[in-house]
């Protein structure tokens, strides 16, 4: 999966500026040694760190909450987070989750990486 995910990304890459939101940025943290390394490696990648908007944040919150109105269990504010902040700030979201997103995000460009 990772060459799958690594092939995306170059492609993404030469295609336009390729962004991570907070939620992605602390993901990446806690699977790596610290924060000086995940900024350094998306440096050297060419990632760009993008604030998520007070837009994007209420429309994460409406979707959670739309989210637990249909009584479908638990999920983490960080995939609404990052739904929103693709939907509204981004031209598209490499996610292997697409199911979600194309449930709660409509309107997103969704990029699978292909395994």
């Amino acid at each position: 999966q990772a060459d799958a995910v690594e092939a995306c990304l170059r492609q993404s890459l030469v295609g336009g500026r390729v962004v991570v939101c907070g939620a992605t940025l602390a993901e990446l943290c806690a699977s790596l040694r610290g924060g000086a390394e995940v900024l350094e490696a998306l440096e050297e990648m060419g990632v760009h760190f993008n604030a998520l908007e007070a837009k994007s944040a209420l429309r994460a919150g409406e979707m959670q909450r739309r989210h637990r109105q249909r009584g479908q269990g638990r999920r983490s504010l960080d995939d609404f987070m990052v739904g929103a902040h693709a939907l509204l700030q981004c031209d598209g979201l490499i996610t292997w989750n697409d199911t979600f997103y194309r449930d709660y995000f409509k309107g997103l460009k969704l990029i699978v990486p292909q395994a």
